[in-house]
């Protein structure tokens, strides 16, 4: 029998941790934190509902918040990795691009550009949760989810309101 994982996704919180992420992440496996922290109490909350994996992002001062500024895991037989800019003016990075092509990751969480995005490259999945920060731009504010089963992966977003509860 092949194991569900669910997975918490959430980006550039700019240190608002919205109450609303603890029904959308009630019952997730972990949770990944593409960057733009703000601020480590964001991180001890979401520790308190799941194991965390962050990158840190150019909020956090990438490697002076004592965060790598890449990760990669394994979660059952996928590989995914996290990393703060991959895209920038809508188009991906020379170095988002390099960093997909060395590690050939199954998923790419990503952040930074606020956009709830989600692309499929080859056989690769490029997810961005959208900004669960304070509302910026035009941009609606939101999270992500992850589901991963068998030889499927379902990415959804989830949209969350203006202004945090």
């Amino acid at each position: 029998m092949t194991r569900t994982f669910r997975i918490g996704v959430i980006a550039d919180t700019h240190g608002l941790f919205d109450r609303a992420i603890l029904r959308h992440f009630q019952s997730v496996d972990q949770i990944l934190h593409a960057g733009d922290i703000g601020d480590a109490s964001v991180l001890a909350e979401l520790e308190r509902l799941a194991p965390v994996h962050a990158v840190s992002g150019n909020v956090d001062g990438f490697g002076r918040s004592g965060l790598a500024a890449e990760a990669l895991l394994r979660l059952g037989a996928r590989r995914i990795a996290l990393r703060h800019i991959l895209y920038e003016g809508g188009s991906l990075t020379s170095d988002g691009a390099a960093f997909l092509d060395r590690e050939r990751p199954d998923i790419c969480v990503f952040g930074h550009t606020h956009k709830p995005t989600a692309i499929w490259r080859e056989r690769m999945l490029l997810f961005n949760p959208g900004s669960a920060g304070p509302k910026r731009f035009s941009l609606p504010r939101s999270l992500g989810l992850l589901t991963l089963t068998g030889d499927e992966i379902i990415p959804q977003h989830l949209p969350l309101a203006d202004r945090a509860e």
